[in-house]
């Protein structure tokens, strides 16, 4: 991923969608989807599971531990990821 989120181009939020659109799929193969909602001032990500990970015990672990450890390392400005309804 050294493309622009990892190169400071473009905007936050910009960035944000660019990572997340590249663990899509990852997830997506479970049976799940993430929607990037938005991004506020302090830098919290707010993100929407759909299908399986709506369900999935997992999916609090997956957020934390996938979701958010990949956009902390390619997006400094990113504090923390939560889900949203």
């Amino acid at each position: 991923m050294a493309e622009a989120a990892d190169q400071g181009q473009g905007s936050v939020k910009d960035r944000v969608a660019a990572v997340v659109a590249k663990i899509r799929p990852m997830i997506q193969a479970d049976g799940g989807d993430l929607e990037f909602v938005d991004i506020d001032q302090a830098g919290v990500v707010q993100v929407r599971l759909h299908g399986a990970c709506r369900a999935c015990p997992s999916a609090q672990m997956t957020l934390k531990l996938g979701v958010e450890r990949n956009l902390m390392e390619h997006v400094p400005e990113v504090t923390e990821v939560v889900c949203v309804p």
